[in-house]
């Protein structure tokens, strides 16, 4: 066999392949878990949840930080929105009374995090009254150049307790 890929000239090729074989890295399947509530980035990414929920009661300037410039949403509604729409007032803004619910956060990489989490606030509807509107979310995090920020978020809005 090995004088017939010689002469056919594949043994170059052969040699080629078991070397890369060889000496290519072990792939192991990444392992999710769980971050406990005293874990830093957990307390990190909590606190930018709240300061996101808090935007709804007053302005939170530092959330553009907190946004990423690629983020990409799903609100209630089922919309689309960017960072712009994000961070930007809607027109019954502001709320009352924001309270961020429990927020569990797993990890998926050093640098890949998913919080759920939920939230409810005071609203004023069109006829200025006040309605209370719960939430449960799913928003993933991402942590490029050193800070954690919020790539994609899935809204849902749901009956208060």
């Amino acid at each position: 066999m090995r004088q017939w890929l010689m002469a056919s000239g594949w043994w170059p090729v052969m040699q080629l392949i078991a070397v890369m074989v060889s000496t290519s890295p072990t792939v192991y399947a990444q392992t999710s878990h769980w971050g406990p509530p005293d874990d830093p980035v957990v307390k990190e990414i909590t606190a930018k949840e709240k300061m996101w929920l808090d935007a709804d009661c007053a302005h939170q300037p530092d959330l553009r930080d907190v946004i990423a410039d690629d983020y990409q949403g799903t609100t209630t509604e089922g919309q689309r929105i960017d960072k712009a729409a994000a961070i930007a007032d809607d027109e019954s803004w502001p709320d009352q009374d924001c309270k961020l619910g429990s927020v569990k956060v797993r990890f998926f990489a050093d640098n890949l995090a998913v919080a759920y989490g939920s939230e409810s606030m005071m609203r004023k509807g069109p006829d200025g009254t006040g309605t209370k509107r719960c939430l449960v979310w799913t928003d993933t995090w991402l942590r490029r150049d050193g800070k954690w920020q919020i790539i994609a978020s899935q809204d849902n809005r749901v009956k208060c307790q």
